[in-house]
């Protein structure tokens, strides 16, 4: 069945058509236990140059509550919480590009978890990205690694698996998500963003080190994002001068003509913005910013711009 549907997919991608009046999803298994979940623009053109965004999910959730959908009474509450389908849709309604989502999901629900139980998981990682283009049958494209939570142990993972980022990477998003930021990372993405000027690296968090849950600190003194991305910019402002704005409680330290972006929420109120900063626009500005669709229609941190596409 999985075949027929990927060459029916194929012969309308082929012949430039659109698969229906409605966005297009397709999933499938790689290796058993992580399942991809593929999603197509009604518009997709063979024309344009396709930007395959590689959304890592984050810990504890399904890609089913990661795409979200309107409420109900008695629906699970994390459908609520991250609406990366209808902030996609929003995004399309802009982009010149064909936005395709590429959700990954594990068996385990935990991107670090499912590290510990495959000892070639940096062989893994680099064959699935590398399967992509192929499975979706594209030629002019470039990928967006993105993922919120521990998603962002993919993203690492991947990047710990080449020598250097390759230059099919053009964007690195990583959303209140680099818990494993470490400075072995820094020389390879300086070389990354050096490499070229369509090259971005956008990280967002908040201070997540005040934060008291259940009578425990949230995270370890070094183990959250609000340490990491920190010392990640610290590494960086090595070789990139950052500047500073601030726009109510968050603050934007940008470098590199707006290609290196950190967005830190400061908390004096201690609480969780794990999940908000992605619900209150925080995948779309990853996607918009440095382009002319920047902030138009919408604000990060503000309020949901994309209502109107929940389905």
């Amino acid at each position: 069945m999985l075949q027929k549907l990927i060459i029916i997919f194929f012969y309308c991608l082929m012949s430039d058509t659109v698969l229906a009046s409605s966005d297009s999803l397709i999933s499938f298994s790689f290796r058993n236990d992580i399942n991809i979940t593929i999603d197509f623009p009604r518009n997709y053109s063979s024309h344009r140059t396709t930007q395959i965004i590689v959304f890592a999910l984050p810990n504890g959730n399904s890609t089913q509550l990661t795409m979200g959908k309107k409420m109900q009474p008695g629906d699970d509450w994390h459908y609520d919480i991250q609406h990366i389908a209808a902030q996609t849709k929003f995004i399309r309604q802009y982009s010149k590009e064909n936005i395709v989502v590429v959700y990954l999901e594990n068996q385990y629900k935990a991107w670090p978890l499912w590290k510990t139980k495959h000892l070639d998981y940096l062989q893994i990682v680099n064959a699935l990205i590398d399967t992509i283009p192929s499975t979706i049958n594209v030629s002019k494209y470039y990928f967006h690694l993105n993922g919120h939570s521990g998603g962002g142990a993919f993203i690492f993972a991947y990047l710990k698996a080449n020598n250097k980022i390759p230059s099919s990477i053009k964007r690195i998003s990583f959303l209140d998500s680099d818990y494993n930021y470490d400075s072995t990372y820094t020389n390879k993405l300086i070389h990354w963003l050096k490499q070229s000027s369509s090259h971005h690296l956008s990280v967002f968090a908040y201070n997540d080190s005040v934060v008291v849950y259940n009578g425990k600190p949230l995270v370890s003194p070094t183990g959250g994002t609000w340490y990491r991305s920190k010392l990640m910019m610290n590494d960086l402002s090595n070789v990139f001068a950052f500047s500073i704005t601030r726009s109510d409680s968050v603050a934007q330290y940008a470098a590199y003509k707006n290609k290196i972006n950190f967005f830190l929420i400061d908390n004096p109120e201690k609480k969780i913005f794990h999940t908000v900063q992605v619900e209150r626009n925080g995948f779309i500005h990853s996607v918009l910013i440095d382009t002319k669709y920047e902030s138009k229609d919408y604000q990060y941190w503000g309020k949901r711009a994309y209502e109107n596409f929940i389905e």
